[in-house]
């Protein structure tokens, strides 16, 4: 597994370099948000159950054109890949483990070979928790 995004990005040939594309700052963006909090949260997860984790979102977005971070997991993580993120990484803190969750779907979208943006949106007057994200025509052409 690789440890950082600069290593990742320099093992991937130049067009293929992990990015999402920011609508409101009108450019790509190359890095993970909250790196602290990233790295902490990291940190409390074997590398197979990050893998695990990683995989699953990243089968989950290929082939669909919007995907919003709070309706993926669900409520009861019991059983499922994400438990490890609750229990292990954010040691119980379900504040935490939303968004250390929602930095790890934002890697794989990142690393998805289409080109993904992503906002905040409301459903009626109501904001949608968590970062909707969906594919775009690259606005560069590249």
């Amino acid at each position: 597994m690789v440890d950082s995004l600069a290593e990742f990005n320099s093992s991937r040939p130049r067009d293929l370099v992990a990015m999402i594309y920011s609508i409101d700052a009108n450019k790509y963006l190359e890095a993970i948000p909250h790196q602290s909090d990233y790295k902490r949260w990291r940190s409390g997860l074997s590398d197979d159950e990050y893998q695990a984790i990683y995989n699953d979102l990243f089968r989950r977005i290929d082939g669909s054109e919007i995907q919003t971070s709070s309706w993926i997991p669900g409520r009861d993580w019991r059983g499922t890949v994400f438990q490890p993120i609750y229990e292990k990484a954010c040691e119980y803190d379900s504040s935490a483990a939303a968004k250390f969750f929602g930095l790890i779907l934002w890697h794989a979208v990142m690393d998805h070979d289409e080109t993904w943006t992503f906002g905040r949106y409301k459903v009626g007057e109501l904001p949608i928790e968590g970062l909707t994200y969906f594919r775009i025509d690259d606005p560069n052409g590249l």
